[in-house]
């Protein structure tokens, strides 16, 4: 038996690949500093939880329409509507299990072979993965070091061809934690305009900056009816688990991308859309103090990262995660992250996870306790000076 040819176009998502390693050499007795996955350490909102219970209680354990249920669809209409500035109908809003769907159904819908696709390089794995599986090609866009990992807008407008349907933005940026300046969003917006392009904008962390405040490009001209906004519950309530997402679509693809939700999954977990109502609606304060811990966190690793012979790290504005570059350690950066795991406990990732364009770094998710990220500094710190 073979499995299809498109199957070999399906890639991954190493985190999840580091993470049963490190659990296999947990379970040999190994201690190990976990950096590699990319949530937030902390429980669910308590109010949350017992919103789950409740609607569990309340019957919320059938079906619901595929789209989602209309009272969370309301919720996020309002939500989203309040958080941009603009009013936003609940028939655009389509939840699903998880923020990936949303990727997966937007490039299924529209890219196929001999669409191109620009995605940010470094960046969240799945965007190349989807474009290839869907039979489309994916044209990386280098973010810049030396722009605070972003794009030079100029590059960007290179990459343009007529056979680019759809271009994907994330900012904060997994796994760099940058910040696309209002200014580039503005460039951004200007080229998917006059070259007819839909955009995917990823802003599952719109909710997580240091400094400073989210900024959407569908706030520019032109830009609402053309981009498909990406967004959910799991790094803002610390809800992974629950696979809670959601997408605003431009209308002319509200329909067939309930199809696919139709066709794939039926419908997302009725008791736990109830809970993300509470989520959106319940108090704001839970956001706001894991932010307070992460940039504590931040500060030690960063700090520590920079203190380490060989290491160059810049502060990240948002997210969790730090991207380092480790060039000058003479290490590559899958050899890197494969010594720090096995020879000295630390589980993080080779920047060549995030794509090409990732090599000569590694991302590290501080997601953890300041403990655990001071004791992973000193064994990192131990490990260059071991490999000298």
């Amino acid at each position: 038996m073979q499995l299809s040819t498109r199957q070999q176009r399906l890639g991954t998502e190493t985190a999840f690949e580091t993470l049963a390693k490190a659990k296999k050499l947990e379970a040999q007795g190994k201690d190990i500093v976990h950096l590699e996955i990319g949530e937030p350490d902390f429980d669910s909102p308590d109010h949350v939880i017992e919103a789950a219970k409740k609607a569990l209680d309340d019957g919320f354990t059938h079906y619901g329409p595929s789209a989602g249920q209309q009272e969370l669809r309301e919720a996020i209409a309002v939500h989203q509507g309040e958080f941009n500035g603009y009013s936003i109908s609940p028939e655009r809003v389509i939840v699903t299990p998880g923020g990936k769907p949303v990727m997966f159904f937007s490039i299924l819908a529209l890219i196929e072979k001999g669409d191109e696709v620009i995605y940010p390089n470094p960046g969240f794995p799945i965007y190349e993965s989807m474009i290839n599986y869907a039979g489309g090609t994916p044209v990386p866009m280098k973010l810049e070091e030396s722009k605070n990992f972003n794009a030079n807008i100029n590059d960007l407008k290179k990459l343009i061809t007529s056979k680019t349907k759809m271009m994907i933005i994330n900012s904060p940026n997994n796994p760099c934690g940058s910040v696309t300046s209002v200014e580039d969003l503005e460039e951004i917006a200007k080229i998917a305009v006059e070259n007819d392009i839909i955009v995917l904008s990823d802003e599952i962390y719109k909710d997580m900056y240091y400094e400073g405040e989210h900024y959407s490009i569908t706030k520019f001209d032109g830009m609402k009816e053309r981009t498909i906004i990406l967004d959910g519950f799991s790094k803002s309530y610390a809800m992974t688990g629950w696979r809670l997402g959601y997408g605003i679509f431009p209308e002319f693809m509200i329909e067939d991308v309930t199809k696919l939700m139709t066709n794939s999954v039926s419908c997302t977990s009725v008791f736990s859309q109830m809970a993300a109502i509470a989520a959106l609606e319940g108090p704001k304060d839970f956001t706001i103090n894991m932010m307070e811990k992460f940039k504590i966190r931040r500060k030690i690793v960063v700090d520590g990262l920079n203190s380490i012979d060989g290491i160059n790290c810049q502060t990240p504005l948002g997210a969790f995660y730090a991207f380092p570059n480790i060039s000058k350690t003479g290490l590559s950066s899958s050899d890197f992250a494969e010594i720090a795991l096995n020879k000295y406990g630390v589980a993080l990732l080779s920047g060549t996870a995030f794509g090409e364009y990732g090599d000569n770094y590694i991302r590290i998710s501080f997601a953890n306790s300041e403990e655990n990220l001071a004791k992973s500094i000193d064994r990192l710190s131990q490990m260059i000076k071991d490999l000298k």
